[in-house]
């Protein structure tokens, strides 16, 4: 039986803890789930991927003697639909699904290369196969209980400012001001016709490279680990635009400066042109984004959290 308790992240650790009974029962019964699904699955399990968060997650070898990936997920509520959007896609645009169980949160998933963050694509050339991959993924069929654009909008702009009060106001008013601005804009904006099947979080560290072409990767790239939502595909280049000022690629485009206006605009009209979006609702997005994570992060007591806020600041 494999012995976890010093190869599982520690944050897979806390966040199972975290959940309560169900996720001590998780931690407890997990070397056991391996070697159940070792055997059950004709395959031999190697050591724990430091870098999961909300999972075990490990390479893998067949019987075949091909590689392949196990990831047993923590039983989150909340992530309860990322197995089955795996699923329905088929391998367009996301991870190809090779076993599944869903009792036991289990996923047998292809093993695929680096990720588009490790790429040493340029700025510019990253973005459009991101936004490649993204078009792909978006052709997945929505799914009845999803949260949609609407709700997403109007829940953030309910706890955003009562967090924001609770934390002494980490940043200026006119911030807040401005994101229930655009709240409350994306919430009227949003129709059922023209929802799609989001990511919710196409980071490029969640887009990986596959192994050799195929149909559904056109881009040469997949997404994994989807939240999913229902919306106008601007949230999920908003997600993109929000996180870009921890990217170390192309100074041309960093945000930590005096000149972040500008240069977060021409983020923008590269999204936007990438996917064919409405660049004032990958803006909004990419706003509300912004903030919600700074104040999450200080809610966390994460620090950086206030490098979200500061450059929020500046994009008034």
């Amino acid at each position: 039986m494999h012995s976890l308790n010093t190869e599982l992240p520690e944050m897979v650790r806390a966040k199972a803890n975290g959940i309560g009974d169900a996720g001590t029962r998780w931690l407890t019964d997990l070397p056991e789930l391996i070697a159940d699904l070792e055997h059950e699955w004709s395959i031999e399990v190697g050591p724990a991927n430091q870098e999961a968060t909300e999972a075990f997650v490990a390479e893998v070898r067949t019987a075949d003697g091909r590689g392949a990936v196990l990831k047993l997920t923590i039983p989150m509520p909340w992530r309860t639909g990322q197995l089955s959007a795996i699923e329905r896609a088929e391998g367009r645009g996301y991870v190809r699904l090779l076993k599944s169980d869903r009792d036991r949160h289990a996923m047998l998933l292809e093993r695929l290369g680096p990720t588009l963050s490790d790429s040493g694509l340029e700025p510019d050339q990253l973005i459009t196969t991101l936004c490649d991959t993204l078009r792909e993924a978006w052709t997945l069929p929505l799914e009845a209980d999803l949260t949609t654009g609407s709700e997403k909008a109007l829940h953030m702009a309910e706890w955003v400012p009562r967090v924001w009060r609770e934390l002494d106001r980490p940043c200026p008013a006119a911030v807040v001001d401005r994101f229930l601005r655009f709240a409350d804009s994306r919430a009227r904006a949003h129709r059922d016709d023209v929802a799609v099947h989001l990511h919710g979080d196409p980071h490029p560290g969640n887009a990986l490279r596959v192994p050799e072409p195929r149909p559904g990767a056109a881009s040469g790239f997949v997404l994994i680990d989807p939240d999913g939502l229902a919306a106008e595909p601007a949230y999920d280049l908003g997600v993109i635009l929000a996180g870009w000022d921890n990217r170390s690629a192309g100074r041309q485009y960093l945000l930590g400066g005096h000149d972040a206006l500008p240069v977060a605009r021409k983020l923008c009209a590269l999204l936007a042109d990438g996917s064919g979006a409405d660049p004032r609702a990958v803006w909004e997005w990419g706003y509300l984004t912004r903030v919600a994570t700074g104040v999450f992060a200080l809610q966390h007591r994460a620090a950086w959290g206030h490098d979200k806020l500061a450059v929020a600041a500046r994009l008034l």
